[in-house]
């Protein structure tokens, strides 16, 4: 799937792209009562969101008989990577440690986060041998 170069995603339209990565293609009715399960979302809102969505290229539509069917164009790995790595640059300087630093110093890194992150570190190091 190529991913679009996306304009930035506010937090509402961020919740009807998750409703997406879960189950796609889905209807805006499907979409506003899945919506609907977390919280009230009025119909117009989500459709307003949608409609966003579509302009922004982060979802598609195909006509179903007299309803359209909604789906990510963006998956949601690329989503986070791209957040991720801004969010890093704009807070952090482009540096991860200090990120890292400041869970670990307040110990909100589970010794399970700790082992996930060896294993990352073994296979980047892994990875930086073999270029």
């Amino acid at each position: 799937m190529t991913q679009p170069e996306l304009k930035d995603i506010s937090p509402t339209e961020l919740e009807v792209l998750k409703v997406l990565w879960q189950q796609a293609p889905l209807s805006a009715n499907d979409i506003v009562e899945a919506l609907n399960q977390g919280g009230e979302w009025h119909e117009k809102t989500v459709k307003t969101l949608i409609n966003r969505l579509v302009n922004k290229g982060a979802l598609g539509f195909k006509k179903d008989g007299r309803a359209y069917l909604y789906f990510p164009t963006l998956a949601e790995h690329s989503y986070q990577r791209k957040e991720s790595q801004s969010f890093i640059q704009r807070v952090f300087g482009g540096k991860l440690a200090p990120l890292v630093a400041g869970f670990a110093g307040s110990n909100k890194l589970t010794q399970e986060d700790v082992a996930e992150l060896k294993q990352l570190i073994d296979a980047w190091e892994k990875e930086q041998k073999h270029d």
